[in-house]
């Protein structure tokens, strides 16, 4: 049964790029949220947005806006931002779901959810695969394969704006002092999820970048060491890749056709047999990280298991910046 508007969990949105498009869409979808609002400094801009998914309240002032009957907000601004305006939000006690990246860095995130924690609200990264029902299947997958002996995890993605980029528009997602660099952007997918099936790598992190004529990071590769194991890890927003990513155990190998939204995921056999893997699937799985947002705010309930895996992602992420050279703003 779906619930009315009035029951649901009434969401403002800071942001209107692609991500919050698909945000607005998967609460239409969502028996538990809706989107009550939005807050955008430019007035042509938001009202676009809110006619397009049928919004009826826009702010261009963040005060009213955070002072408005909102139940919590969704951080989708640029990633040098989430850490104040995840503060502000707290600090006027709405629940906060952030875009992943949570933060620029770990020092940020820290202090983000001890905020959160000490005024009993609650902070969520929206971090796609860790509330897609794939994840269940992927650990699934993991039993069948034997003792785990590589992970080959990949996530090459050509930007959309990357051509404007060339052409020489100065483009907000290609500059890092907005804590921008592809490892924060896509990287964190495989990333994250690597820290969910193995946790935190065992030994010494090797990492390699590709950078443009700007200082921005385009692509780059990263060698976990787990043990028995390494986990490769590729990703880029200035290329395509046709690969899926490959679990390999003693037993057989795991094959996960997208990381960031898996619709497909197979156990093939070192014999070659091939043994699909089910699970619930949606086109647009920001559905599940809504249910699981307003299902902790509606027990407030402060989930420890987010939030400390959001903290390993910041502190692996601060790690591979150091170790090639990725600076931001924040850092300093």
């Amino acid at each position: 049964m779906v619930s009315s508007d009035s029951e649901k969990l009434k969401i403002g949105i800071i942001g209107t790029n692609f991500i919050s498009d698909r945000l607005a869409s998967a609460a239409a979808e969502s028996q538990s949220t809706c989107i009550h609002s939005v807050y955008s400094r430019t007035e042509e801009r938001g009202r676009a947005f809110c006619t397009s998914h049928g919004i009826g309240t826009l702010y261009t002032d963040f005060e009213l806006f955070l002072n408005s009957d909102i139940d919590a907000v969704y951080v989708a601004s640029p990633n040098m931002a989430h850490c104040a305006q995840t503060l502000e939000a707290l600090a006027h006690g709405k629940h906060v779901l952030c875009e992943k990246p949570i933060s620029s860095n770990l020092s940020e995130y820290r202090q983000m959810r001890m905020a959160a924690e000490s005024r009993g609200l609650v902070l969520l990264e929206a971090m796609r695969p860790a509330f897609d029902p794939a994840l269940s299947a992927i650990k699934a997958g993991l039993e069948l394969i034997g003792i785990p002996r590589r992970a080959a995890l990949e996530f090459c993605q050509y930007s959309s704006r990357y051509d404007k980029f060339k052409a020489g528009e100065v483009m907000r997602t290609f500059c890092p002092e907005y804590s921008n660099a592809a490892v924060m952007d896509i990287g964190v997918y495989p990333l994250f999820l690597c820290l969910r099936l193995f946790g935190y790598p065992t030994g010494d992190i090797r990492s390699s970048s590709v950078f443009l004529e700007n200082g921005f990071e385009g692509a780059g590769e990263i060698i976990l060491p787990y043990g028995g194991m390494n986990a490769v890890i590729s990703y880029s927003k200035i290329s395509d890749s046709v690969n899926p990513s490959v679990i390999s155990g003693e037993n057989g190998s795991l094959i996960i056709d997208k990381i960031s939204a898996p619709t497909k995921i197979v156990f093939k056999s070192r014999g070659g047999e091939e043994k699909p893997i089910p699970f619930e699937y949606r086109e647009n799985n920001m559905v599940f990280e809504l249910e699981e947002f307003a299902r902790l705010v509606r027990s407030r309930e402060i989930c420890h298991i987010h939030a400390d895996f959001s903290e390993l992602e910041m502190k692996l992420l601060d790690e591979v910046r150091k170790n090639v050279g990725i600076v931001f703003p924040a850092d300093k």
